[in-house]
């Protein structure tokens, strides 16, 4: 209501012969700008009027509909990336939440487990907090192997590898520890994990999971991925208040 009446304006057109769907304006919104605040989309807005204005001029046209195929050839291929759910339940693959600065990210933690001498590999530029993370699920697993289905030997005759997507990304933080103790027992057990669930959450040696900052963020980015349900913390019931209804 601000944004593009504004540019309008500034373009020299109307609401009369500049007609955008709510469609066009959600693939604007999610596909062309990954920000916190709307300086990318006030951008993308003024480009695909001063685009329409230049084909009213040009073409004599009276008119222009805007619909999502109009802002793909005027303003070229979607820039920004969905989270992508995968298709099916995997083993070894969870998908986590994380709070950035831009919002909030589903990130899908993958493990793997082959035959080996013990070697752990972490990978995905993950700091200090995070790798903390992965040792405390290893000593977890460890000590409830034989109640979580997997040998106990495990830590002696098997590899482990966690990696976690976009490795230029950094990636830090303790609410991932119970996403890779998660993805670390869907590895070692061979029981898949459901595709459209997501967790956050610290983890400790003795398996509790602590409390966690930025549900709110986290819940966002879970429900914009396709996500239909979300394991958080039992500390963070109180946070669920903030939420809003339709994520809810």
């Amino acid at each position: 209501n601000h944004l593009l009446t504004k540019q309008l304006k500034r373009h020299g057109l109307t609401r009369r012969n500049v007609k955008i769907s709510e469609d066009a304006v959600r693939e604007l919104i999610e596909y062309y700008t990954k920000e916190a605040g709307v300086r990318t989309l006030e951008r993308q807005t003024a480009a695909l009027c001063r685009k329409i204005a230049m084909q009213i001029a040009e073409g004599g046209k009276k008119s222009v509909n805007v619909t999502p195929d109009t802002i793909h050839a005027l303003l070229g291929p979607r820039k920004v990336k969905p989270d992508a759910l995968l298709p099916t339940d995997t083993v070894g693959v969870v998908n986590g939440l994380a709070w950035t600065e831009l919002g909030g990210e589903m990130l899908q933690v993958e493990a793997q487990s082959f035959e080996g001498t013990g070697k752990v590999e972490l990978t995905g530029n993950l700091g200090d907090v995070m790798q903390e993370s992965a040792k405390a699920a290893i000593s977890y697993i460890r000590k409830h192997a034989e109640t979580l289905g997997i040998d106990k030997e495990f830590y002696k005759n098997r590899d482990i590898h966690i990696h976690v997507p976009e490795g230029a990304v950094p990636k830090d933080g303790p609410s991932a520890g119970v996403t890779i103790t998660t993805a670390l027992v869907s590895a070692l057990s061979g029981a898949a994990f459901k595709h459209d669930y997501a967790m956050t959450g610290e983890v400790t040696l003795r398996g509790r999971v602590l409390e966690i900052g930025g549900l709110r963020e986290k819940s966002m980015a879970a429900y914009r991925a396709g996500v239909k349900n979300v394991l958080i913390p039992k500390d963070n019931v109180a946070d669920l208040a903030e939420i809003d209804d339709i994520v809810k």
